[in-house]
């Protein structure tokens, strides 16, 4: 735990007792500075990236590893740290005079769940390297793609772009990548993260290396688990039998782990207590989906898609027994300013990326097909809580 959290933690004393004091350090979508026993993975990072030590650009990578593994929490922190050794700054990487000769090239971090487009690819990382203002509209894609190349025609260590969750079912598809990946200058290098094995994903034509990430033996994620405890919980609010519980029904995903200790705790604050008991944690587990989708996926969706996944968490079962029920039920809603059509719309589009799910119904006694239902493919609590908090 670094100073500035434990004296956080002191301060809160004075508030009185509570169970929750940072829901940000249970948060399963949000990184530490420093990855729990992650230490083999940094290390084979740090191998590949080696040459930017001497003031060279490594080769274009691929990092692989199933949903959870930390591929994720890895690659940010690690170029959060890289990057702090670039004297190219934001304030002189743009201007014709430099301040002072760069050592490494740039670091910059860019999430394909957030970035849709060409533009906002380009965009995020011109604004990156810059201290200036990029604007977001006004401008071509163009514009920004020359901007981009001669802002690094005046480096001379170039930049090396990590480029997150490539491939996801809503996002951009491989062939789309490697035509913006083309589009860069030629002293840039790209690390792309994804889940796919790189026999299947043919941005590994491209590369020079694979660089595969495990799931978390289970060792290690109850260290995780109980180093996140520590940061966001009172003191022995989680024990270690409660941990290993989680980390044992997680198999291996971090991800999970983290959502199901962050539900626990959400559930055990919300009944007043200090400590979290085993009804919490099964209370937890059972909210997950026999498949879930990772929560930064769901937060990631647009507003108005987000507005529709909260309304249909807070339905009654019985409003959630067909689509055409659900679609009715989320529409009425006053502070819903969508169409019923629009509303039943994101509904199947959110299934066909797997955000949602349409099961069929059990089978009435009316004649013809019987009707489907919208399940989650995440746990309610988690995203709703979440939701909250980035109000």
């Amino acid at each position: 735990m670094d100073i500035d959290a434990r004296i956080k933690r002191r301060q809160r004393r004075s508030e009185g007792p509570r169970l929750v004091e940072d829901y940000e350090s249970l948060s399963p979508v949000s990184h530490v500075d420093e990855p729990s026993d992650r230490g083999p993975i940094l290390e084979r990072l740090l191998d590949h990236l080696d040459p930017v030590f001497d003031g060279q650009l490594p080769p274009n990578a691929y990092v692989s590893g199933p949903f959870g593994s930390g591929k994720s929490a890895v690659v940010t922190a690690l170029f959060a740290h890289l990057d702090q050794l670039s004297t190219e700054t934001r304030s002189v990487i743009h201007t014709s005079t430099r301040a002072a000769t760069p050592t490494t090239p740039a670091f910059v971090y860019v999430d394909m769940r957030e970035t849709t487009s060409e533009f906002a690819f380009y965009h995020g990382v011109l604004d990156a390297l810059v201290d200036e203002s990029v604007p977001d509209h006004g401008i071509s894609t163009d514009e920004l793609s020359d901007r981009l190349h001669e802002v690094l025609g005046r480096s001379r260590t170039g930049v090396v772009v990590a480029v997150d969750h490539v491939c996801e079912p809503e996002g951009t598809d491989a062939a789309a990548l490697v035509d913006l990946f083309a589009g860069l200058p030629s002293n840039v290098s790209w690390l792309a993260i994804g889940r796919i094995p790189p026999e299947e994903i043919p941005l590994t034509e491209y590369t020079a290396t694979e660089i595969r990430v495990d799931r978390y033996r289970r060792e290690m994620l109850v260290d995780l688990l109980m180093t996140r405890a520590s940061l966001g919980l009172t003191r022995q609010a989680l024990d270690h039998e409660q941990a290993r519980r989680i980390a044992d029904w997680a198999d291996g995903n971090a991800h999970d782990a983290m959502a199901a200790l962050f539900v626990a705790a959400d559930r055990a604050s919300r009944a007043d207590r200090t400590r979290i008991t085993e009804s919490e944690v099964s209370a937890a587990i059972d909210e997950f989906p026999r498949s879930s989708v990772s929560l930064g996926r769901v937060l990631a969706l647009p507003a108005n898609k987000q507005l529709v996944l909260r309304k249909l968490v807070a339905l009654d079962p019985d409003e959630r027994a067909s689509v055409t029920a659900t679609t009715e039920a989320i529409s009425a809603d006053p502070s819903v300013d969508l169409s019923a059509g629009t509303v039943k719309r994101y509904l199947y589009e959110m299934a066909e990326v797997g955000v949602v799910e349409r099961v069929q119904s059990e089978v009435t006694n009316e004649k013809g097909r019987p009707p489907s239902r919208v399940e989650l493919r995440f746990p309610p609590t988690a995203f709703s809580r979440l939701s909250e908090l980035e109000e």
